[in-house]
């Protein structure tokens, strides 16, 4: 399936072969920069281009993986998807980890939709790095489950019997974390796993990025990791590439912490890292 991407400048129109391609073109010899940018607990990494953001955002991941497999003999992660987490996980896949000792969760998917779907979130980590570094354990969220309190219930129990090392996120241009765009995220859900509704903006990211052929395709509903269930996790690191997110990396570190803009509670976790590219991070430089 061709997707189309938004902008990374002129890239946005590519299909994803083209963007990848183009972007190993243009970037393979560039020099990595780095700038750190810091607000409240937030600290963000500001890089010269998406795939030394990618590949550095790897290496932090691989890094808390690897110490968390030599403390306790295993480690916990929890896996975002889009089109924004192509180079990271791409990378990740590069990184020496001890693949057969972490258990993978991830954070959302389509209310309904079938795995054979080519939007559904467990084909595109099956196929993007799940088949090829094959951990000791994957819990899909099952979104098409007959039963979908029972099936948010299962996966709740998991995630609290196996705390999460590394939850890597991203941000959408609403500023949701998983799926908890504005209408529906809290800072104080008791639950750790819900059905929410999608909002416009939200659903309309998803058709920009060319996994629907239209805007009425896109699904209403989706079973999401709830905002308290990400922020139980001992890290975050955010991967967020794209001039599409620089308002929303822009509100993050800048607008008051609160549900109008859900990403500004990253503020408040102990230990969360953003990976930008000088795009992404245009409105903060």
């Amino acid at each position: 399936m061709k997707l189309v991407l938004r902008s990374i400048s002129s890239l946005y129109h590519l299909t994803s072969n083209n963007y990848m391609q183009t972007i190993k073109r243009n970037h393979q010899n560039m020099n990595k920069k780095v700038r750190t940018i810091r607000k409240d607990n937030l600290v963000a990494n500001v890089y010269e281009n998406v795939r030394e953001a990618g590949s550095s955002a790897a290496q932090f991941v691989a890094e808390e993986l690897n110490q968390a497999i030599r403390k306790r003999g295993k480690a916990n992660l929890i896996l975002a998807t889009g089109a924004s987490q192509f180079l990271f996980l791409e990378a990740l896949q590069r990184q020496s980890i001890s693949w057969d000792k972490i258990t993978v969760f991830h954070l959302d998917e389509y209310k309904g939709m079938p795995e054979t779907h080519p939007a559904s979130f467990r084909k595109y980590l099956k196929e993007r790095i799940l088949a090829i570094v094959k951990p000791f354990k994957v819990y899909y969220l099952e979104g098409d489950a007959k039963d979908i309190d029972a099936e948010m219930a299962r996966y709740e129990r998991l995630l609290k019997e196996n705390p999460v090392d590394v939850a890597c996120v991203g941000i959408g241009e609403n500023g949701h974390i998983a799926f908890n765009d504005p209408p529906v995220a809290d800072f104080n859900d008791p639950r750790w796993v819900k059905v929410v509704q999608l909002d416009e903006a939200c659903r309309t990211q998803q058709l920009g990025e060319g996994w629907f052929a239209n805007l009425d395709e896109v699904p209403r509903e989706a079973l999401s990791l709830t905002i308290p269930a990400i922020m139980a996790s001992a890290v975050i690191s955010c991967a967020v590439p794209d001039l599409r997110k620089a308002q929303a990396v822009y509100d993050t570190m800048n607008a008051e912490i609160s549900t109008d803009f859900p990403s500004t509670i990253l503020r408040q976790h102990p230990r969360t890292r953003l990976f930008l590219d000088n795009q992404s991070a245009s409105k903060i430089i």
